[in-house]
């Protein structure tokens, strides 16, 4: 299973529903909050080619994106693949 990352807000309902979508899927995640870590903010637009809103997720290294892209790979089969790596 490969790591996941997720850099969120508490205040976010789309952090809320991609955090959803993995813990219905039973994967472990790391999730790193911006609006109380605010210095990690610049390490996630870096990490995510200047993207600033969350959540932005890793699998690994890839960058998935946001909250819509993670349920697009899940919609077309493509999520659980990545996710084992």
């Amino acid at each position: 299973m490969q790591s996941v990352t997720i850099y969120s807000s508490p205040l976010c309902g789309f952090c809320h529903a991609a955090k959803r979508l993995l813990n219905s899927k039973n994967v472990a995640f790391d999730e790193i909050n911006v609006l109380m870590k605010p210095e990690r903010k610049q390490e996630m637009m870096s990490r995510a080619n200047g993207r600033h809103t969350v959540p932005q997720i890793f699998v690994g290294d890839i960058h998935v994106g946001g909250c819509d892209d993670l349920y697009d790979l899940e919609r077309s089969g493509k999520l659980d693949p990545l996710l084992a790596g």
